[in-house]
């Protein structure tokens, strides 16, 4: 009887390194026709975390030729203010995508904020405009992470059609939306959350598992199909202090066909979707 192989690794990091290559000439062609692709990144507060996304996003879109616009405001601003700045970013011609880091002050509503900016520049694809377009199959912005996790599951090179997944989780911005985008890609979708009996009886019959529960090891082993596709999306702090994800990847990883780690997954590739549809906003501002 021969043992099951360990799971493939689907390296995030290094398929991000690829499909911002194709981004960088993407950019360089729509200079040389006048526009460059400029993204405007709000900071309110200085969230540790947030600061570290931020500084990321805007890394990443220096070492793509993406022009980055940062501004980092008090706790204390108040939401007019920042309500009135996101509609001047909205009426300047030269910014094609707007984000606003969550988690906002207590006093601010996110959701007033989300609708706030332009659905021509809703580059997170959080509004509810951008979660109608992906329910109805309409072009759009569609959420980052959940857009990054189908790019990972399409580096395999398995073809989703008639292949049932499970989704863990099921927030606005990626349980929900990352079902829609394996039902379009005809996959059968079970979604799965914290009122479902007994998660394993779905996900041991599942071709391809996407944790995104936001705890530690929230799928083992023994809950695992020999030879599925796993993404973890969490990204975690154990009782210890260590960095987890939503999956017990050593073990996982001895039951799966592929996997993505933490760090180095899921994570790399939210922050090339980014920058993919900020580039796509400024590709249709050109039309």
């Amino acid at each position: 009887m021969t043992s099951q192989p360990q799971a493939q690794i689907i390296d995030g990091i290094a398929l991000s390194t690829q499909l911002r290559a194709g981004i960088a000439a993407r950019v360089g062609e729509l200079q040389q026709r006048g526009v460059r692709p400029a993204l405007a990144v709000i900071l309110v507060g200085d969230d540790p975390a947030s600061a570290v996304y931020v500084r990321n996003k805007v890394k990443a879109c220096a070492q793509t030729g993406v022009r980055s616009i940062f501004e980092q405001y008090e706790a204390a601003m108040p939401e007019s203010v920042l309500l009135a700045r996101i509609a001047a970013l909205n009426a300047d011609p030269a910014v094609h995508g707007i984000l606003v880091q969550l988690p906002l002050p207590k006093h601010i509503n996110p959701q007033r904020v989300i609708e706030t900016i332009s659905s021509t520049k809703d580059v997170d694809g959080y509004s509810t405009l951008s979660a109608g377009e992906l329910m109805t199959g309409a072009p759009g912005f569609r959420p980052c992470t959940p857009y990054g996790c189908m790019k990972l599951i399409e580096s395999t090179g398995i073809d989703l059609r008639g292949k049932h997944a499970v989704v863990i989780g099921r927030s606005n911005t990626v349980g929900k939306p990352m079902a829609l985008l394996l039902l379009q890609a005809n996959a059968t979708v079970t979604l799965c959350h914290s009122a479902t009996h007994d998660i394993g009886q779905h996900t041991r019959q599942a071709d391809l598992v996407v944790a995104a529960v936001g705890k530690c090891n929230v799928l083992s082993a023994d809950m695992v199909k020999p030879g599925a596709i796993v993404i973890d999306v969490g990204m975690n702090r154990s009782a210890d202090g260590k960095l987890c994800g939503d999956v017990d990847f050593a073990a996982v990883r001895e039951v799966a066909g592929f996997i993505t780690p933490v760090p180095g997954g899921v994570g790399p590739m939210t922050i090339t979707m980014l920058l993919v549809n900020t580039l796509e906003a400024a590709e249709r501002a050109a039309k």
